[in-house]
């Protein structure tokens, strides 16, 4: 997981990859930005920055209040869907 934490185009790839996963298994849009939101949550509280990129969303999610930060997570998942 380092590797694709530490890669900005390795983690929007596997992100990509999972989301797939999640749609070939009859998992909806709504809950996928669900568990997006969810995940950002996660990483801002456990997990360090490893690149520019990450330290950018993070202070971006650290500002925003809860509506904006599922505005975020929704984001990600369409950049994510077309790497």
């Amino acid at each position: 997981m380092s590797t694709v934490l530490s890669n900005f185009e390795s983690w929007k790839k596997f992100l990509g990859d999972r989301i797939e996963a999640a749609k070939d298994l009859g998992i909806g849009e709504d809950a996928i930005a669900k568990l997006a939101y969810e995940i950002g949550e996660f990483l801002d509280n456990k997990v360090d920055p490893k690149n520019e990129e990450q330290r950018v969303l993070k202070e971006l999610w650290d500002v925003g209040d809860e509506s904006e930060r599922k505005t975020m997570a929704a984001l990600m998942v369409k950049l994510a869907k077309h790497s």
